[in-house]
């Protein structure tokens, strides 16, 4: 045991030795929820990534639509394949930053664990029925990736993740707002990779996506944009991630730790930034509202979603207990919309519907999984 403690000590070490002086260190981490001995191999980062992976709530995101909803097309992303997409890229941008890769790709393959089915449709009507019975509640999909990891995973215990990992698990969103510089979000560098890195691969898997469905064509992307971040795929992710590198390598360079990395920058040259807020506007615009197969029946989805939320609230003693410590308050409305939000928000699309045509009929399911 002396000998393989000495294996996660070398790591550490040689993170200090490595890593940028603004980078976060395994060994400096504020540490866990629950205080636990720490891995005689494995880093504090690296026990976080491999508990996140092995999780059931990251196994069930493959079964997650990120954008079109259509099991006869092989190639669409899901909510899986989008959150290694974006894993792959962070890394990238942290390796050449010298920050720490494990705590990113750590954020990165948990930042989505609480994400509703059917995409952001689902999410936006799992708010709004929310809404319905606790009208000064929200639900936010990082927030709710926050509770599966810190509440629901292993039945109440949680995954006892660092304080690192959740703080950027509960800062990655940036919603439909412009990716504009500023120092709000994640504490960490490592937070602010995984938040632009998501941006980046979701704007361009979803064009990739939509072409493959034929709503759009290359031709059709904003001229002035392509201009700056290239034609096709490959080309726009690579170009974007090396504006941000170059971008951002400056700002950490020119700072040290006395600084600290709150005022160092995680971001893009002002052309790159342009280009990049031109291409999500398009998708919002022309892609994400389109009345096409895969797109229209996230409506009839997120119809769905309500009908069953409603239908738990009113037959409660038919929600499984998710935990081992259930919060009480049995007849607490907000308690109990709580405990539908983390039952519904968990299931896959394909649980949603058969559970919809349980409850309801099988000739009352419309959409299409």
């Amino acid at each position: 045991m002396i000998l393989t403690a000495a294996i996660r000590e070398q790591f550490e070490q040689l993170e200090l030795q490595i890593l940028s002086p603004l980078a976060a260190k395994a060994c400096e981490s504020r540490g866990r929820l629950r205080h636990e001995p720490d891995d005689p191999v494995r880093t504090c980062f690296q026990r976080d990534r491999d508990r996140i992976i092995h999780s059931k709530s990251f196994r069930r995101l493959k079964h997650k639509t990120q954008v079109f909803i259509d099991p006869e097309e092989d190639h669409y992303r899901t909510r899986l394949t989008h959150t290694l997409e974006v894993a792959q890229i962070a890394r990238t941008i942290a390796r050449a930053l010298r920050l720490n890769e494990d705590l990113t790709e750590a954020i990165a393959l948990g930042h989505d664990l609480g994400h509703t089915p059917f995409g952001h449709a689902g999410e936006a009507a799992l708010d709004e029925v929310l809404r319905e019975y606790v009208p000064e509640a929200r639900f936010r999909h990082s927030e709710q990736s926050l509770r599966v990891v810190d509440v629901l995973e292993k039945r109440g215990e949680g995954l006892n993740l660092t304080w690192e990992v959740r703080d950027g698990i509960l800062h990655h969103s940036k919603g439909s707002a412009d990716l504009s510089i500023d120092d709000t979000g994640p504490s960490t560098l490592e937070g602010k990779v995984v938040k632009i890195s998501d941006r980046v691969a979701y704007i361009n898997h979803d064009i990739d996506d939509a072409i493959r469905a034929g709503i759009i064509t290359v031709d059709d992307l904003p001229k002035d944009a392509i201009r700056v971040v290239g034609r096709e795929h490959s080309e726009r992710i690579g170009a974007m991630v090396m504006d941000i590198i170059e971008f951002s390598r400056k700002g950490i360079e020119g700072r040290d730790s006395a600084i600290g990395s709150q005022r160092a920058i995680i971001g893009m040259s002002e052309p790159f930034r342009r280009a990049t807020d031109r291409l999500k506007d398009y998708l919002f615009a022309v892609v994400y509202g389109k009345d096409v197969r895969g797109i229209a029946e996230l409506k009839q989805a997120g119809n769905l979603l309500k009908n069953l939320f409603r239908y738990y609230m009113q037959h409660p003693e038919e929600l499984p207990e998710l935990t081992d410590q259930p919060d009480g308050a049995d007849n607490d409305t907000a308690t109990l919309a709580r405990r539908v939000c983390d039952f519904i928000s968990g299931m896959t699309d394909r649980y949603a519907q058969k559970d919809f045509a349980k409850r309801f009929g099988i000739d009352n399911v419309n959409c299409r999984i």
